[in-house]
């Protein structure tokens, strides 16, 4: 049960937490905070959150759980600012979709042996954002990634695994290192080539007919570009080593595919083409959730 958590950045992802801890009945007050008095009372017009106030500082006075759903650019800034009233006992966690960056802030401002702080990601969301998007069962059956260090608490650990859980989602636990390459292959690189593909498209004189005859492949391709671009330009620039790592290897795949087709290879064509549908099809049938019952 948590008293008092506080979320600064109360969007699909914070408020999509909100909603399912107070379904559950898990927070006795959700207390919202960012720079926008006009979103935030959206938020509690929508029953995400009871109150709201626009100073950090006051935000965080007697919190037990705070979670930073922040854009990743944004932490920094935010840390300084809440460290000074940050009760000593309370839980600070984070919502970020990488992990490396958000790990060394925290450290330079709280100190490297800071052990209250408990790095978190959610696998989850939707093309849509904002606190209007929030749904509470965004969670239910998708994994959450902690990514504790040595020196974190382990009563902070289990608290924010039990606040999780509470949504539905399943825990797991992975190395800050690993996190980051693992997201950089399987979510930040696809944002980048929706996003470049479009913009690839947009660039062409045909654009108007390209995009008037798009048919559901281009749709179903394309469907993550409508991501937040603040948010997907931070995460891009926190994970900058492992997403180059990323875009170099599709690049040079990329290119065999190209000479494949330049040299009307089919039959390599063929069979890189089958290595990928069998890959995609053990992947779609290992990871579907059976229903509920």
């Amino acid at each position: 049960m948590i008293k008092k958590l506080v979320i600064f950045g109360v969007g699909l992802i914070g408020g999509s937490l909100a909603l399912a801890l107070r379904q559950a009945g898990y927070c006795e007050t959700i207390v919202g905070c960012s720079r926008n008095a006009a979103h935030l009372q959206q938020a509690v017009d929508l029953g995400v959150i009871d109150s709201f106030t626009l100073d950090p500082q006051d935000a965080v006075r007697d919190a037990d759980m705070v979670l930073l759903a922040v854009p990743m650019g944004a932490m920094g800034a935010l840390l300084q600012q809440i460290k000074p009233a940050l009760p000593a006992d309370a839980i600070l966690t984070d919502a970020g979709s990488t992990k490396g960056s958000v790990v060394a802030e925290v450290s330079q401002v709280f100190g490297a042996d800071y052990a209250r702080f408990v790095p978190g990601h959610p696998i989850a969301g939707r093309e849509k954002s904002g606190v209007e998007a929030a749904i509470p069962d965004l969670y239910q059956n998708r994994r959450v990634i902690l990514t504790p260090l040595e020196h974190t608490d382990a009563d902070a650990v289990a608290k924010v695994e039990a606040m999780w859980r509470v949504t539905g989602a399943l825990l797991e636990q992975m190395p800050v290192a690993l996190h980051d390459q693992v997201l950089a292959a399987t979510s930040h690189l696809p944002h980048v080539l929706a996003f470049s593909l479009v913009d690839t498209l947009l660039n062409m004189p045909q654009r108007e007919d390209i995009l008037r005859y798009a048919a559901g492949g281009f749709r179903d391709f394309t469907r993550i570009a409508s991501s937040d671009p603040i948010m997907w330009r931070d995460i891009c620039l926190t994970n900058k080593d492992a997403i180059l790592t990323m875009i170099n290897a599709y690049q040079h795949n990329l290119s065999e595919f190209a000479a494949f087709i330049a040299a009307q290879d089919a039959p390599a064509l063929l069979a890189r083409m089958e290595r990928a549908k069998q890959a995609r099809d053990n992947y779609v049938a290992q990871t579907q959730v059976p229903p509920s019952r």
